[in-house]
Formats: C-alpha cells, structure tokens, sequence
C-alpha cells in the first residue's frame, strides 16, 4: 500500500510539473496576445506615447517573445505596473513577463518564485543632483535628502553606500517613478537616486534637463533583464532564446534590414540555423523554425533596438559601454543556436 502511495504521489508530482511546463504557452497562444509586464513609464526602456503606444528596449524584448510565438511581434499587450506591484502581478498570471527594468538578484531568483531570463540591459546605480548644488562627489552628501522608489533595490543600496562611508541622509520614497521625478523636480530633495540608466531618461522629463548632473560614482551592479515564473520551463527557454537570439543576430551583422536578403546558398551554416533552414530549433521550443527570422525581421536585433531606443541618436543618449558586444569590449554575449 505503501509503495502504491508512492507511485501514486510520483505521478501526480510528474503530471503536475508537466502542466506547469506547458502552461504559459498554452495560455498565450489561447488568449491571442502575450501579456507583458512593463515600467509606468521610463523613456527608452519602456515608455507610452501621447497614442498609447509603447517603444523601448524593454518593450521590444516583449515584442520578440510574441514575433517568436506569433510571427507578429504587435500581438502584446501591455500592463504598466510598479515597482512594488511587479512582482505579485507576475506571481499571480496577471502578467507573461515582466520586463520592467528589474535587476537580477540572489534573493529574487530564490525566494520569488521567479525566473531571469537574461540581462538585456547591464547597469549600476548612480545619483543625480541639481548642477547649482555644487557637488562633485556622492562623498558630500552627508545629511542629504534623497529620492527614489519604493520597493526597489536602489533603497537597500543607497543606505548601504552611506552607512559604509559614516554619513547621514534622509530616504524619501515614492511608488510611483513619476512621483518621485516631480518630488526632485520641484526640490523636496536633494538627490535622485535609481539605475544610471533610468536617471539618464528621467533626466529627460525635468523642467531643466541640462540644470543637473549625475555624480561618478556607481555604487551597485544592476543585471536587468526579462523575468517569467518558475516551473515552466517551455516558457522560460522561450523567453530567454528570444533575448539571446536578438544578442546573437547582432553579432553576426544579421539585422532587419538584410535578414529578408537571405538565401539558402549564400549563408553560412550558423545564418542557416538561426533563420530555421537547418536543424530542429524552432521545434525544440515548440515554435515554429523560423521563429528567429521573425524576431529579427520584426524588432531587430540587440543593437538596433539601442541605438533606436536609448543611444546616443535618442534623448536618452547611452553611449554602449559594458552593453557592447564582447567582441566589440563590452560584457554582451550569448550562448550560440546550435
């Protein structure tokens, strides 16, 4: 009796890990669209126009994971959440992904309940203050009132940086990311603090851009990247190819422009895995084997959607840097299709 317990416990552990795998993906393609978690708005990374349309580079990852689903990179929906609310939402199946400017970390990836299915974006935190403040240094800010939102890892960074180096500061937090641009906008603190990336696009929504500078010092490592619920690793292996794929098209000069150039005779064997002409990858995935071409043909690879969204060409004007190709001296690589 004891051993048919067992059994019994074993294959009902195994059927429910199977549904679990096959879950999200089932879901999506039954509802028509990939619901995607995203920031309430931060210029170049995920942000609505006056249309209500959504561009940047988080957006787009978005958009890869349905171009690779659908063949139709349009079939997204988006749900603007905060920082404090992204989490839950992805737990709960509000949400497919959330793609949210979020950085990887040890206690998110254990406790969570979560899943990082890469980093599309490397970063740091930085503070920025008013020019007319005088300050060259986050050494001088003994006493300061800073911003930033709540519920992020900026808060645990910014009171480790200023208990390590013996100053004090005065935390005022806001959830909503625009609440916190129109508290430093009209003066209620001295400092804004976030990812150097974020301060770079808020920076853009300020009533006098140029009337502020973000300080040297970079005081965190900040991995952002796509993040999906643990146990269902069809969906996460979906995700996640969707974001190297667009790494790896870069790296091999395939790009939106002449992917559609492409033939068979003309390609080298990597070209003709990636664009579906050979081997089994699209059906590994449960997709079908030109979902590679469609992501690129549809959103571009990694370096275009930069430069489109947050380069040095845009508002936001980020200069690559760590975010440059390996081969070109940044940290940017992924593992190959093969």
């Amino acid at each position: 009796m004891k051993k048919l317990s067992i059994m019994i416990a074993g294959v009902a552990g195994l059927l429910a890990a199977s549904a679990a795998q096959a879950g999200t993906l089932e879901d999506v393609r039954a509802k028509g669209f990939v619901q995607c978690g995203v920031s309430q708005g931060v210029p170049g990374f995920s942000n609505p126009d006056d249309d209500g349309n959504w561009s940047g580079i988080d957006v787009d990852v978005c958009r890869a994971v349905a171009a690779a689903v659908f063949g139709d990179a349009q079939a997204v929906k988006f749900s603007p959440l905060t920082a404090k609310a992204r989490f839950t939402a992805l737990s709960s199946g509000e949400i497919d992904i959330l793609s949210r400017n979020t950085t990887w970390t040890m206690t998110r990836d254990t406790q969570l309940g979560l899943n990082f299915a890469g980093v599309n974006y490397y970063d740091g935190q930085g503070m920025m203050v008013p020019a007319d403040l005088g300050v060259t240094s986050a050494l001088e800010l003994d006493g300061a009132n800073i911003c930033t939102n709540t519920g992020t890892t900026t808060e645990l960074n910014i009171t480790d940086y200023f208990r390590q180096n013996g100053m004090a500061f005065n935390l005022v937090a806001f959830e909503k990311a625009d609440e916190v641009v129109g508290a430093y906008d009209a003066g209620r603190c001295d400092v804004y603090t976030t990812d150097r990336s974020a301060l770079a696009a808020q920076r853009t929504k300020l009533t006098a851009p140029d009337a502020h500078v973000v300080l040297p010092e970079i005081i965190s490592k900040e991995p952002l990247g796509p993040v999906v619920r643990q146990g269902d690793d069809v969906w996460f292996n979906i995700v996640k190819w969707s974001l190297n794929a667009m790494i790896n098209a870069e790296e091999m000069g395939i790009t939106a422009e002449n992917i559609n150039k492409m033939t068979y005779n003309k390609i080298t064997p990597a070209e003709a895995r990636f664009i579906g002409k050979e081997g089994k990858f699209g059906e590994e995935l449960g997709l079908n084997a030109d979902w590679a071409y469609q992501i690129i043909r549809q959103v571009g690879n990694y370096g275009e959607s930069y430069e489109r969204n947050v380069g040095p060409n845009t508002p936001v004007k980020l200069e690559r840097g760590v975010n440059a190709l390996w081969s070109n001296g940044g940290i940017l690589y992924a593992p190959p299709i093969r």
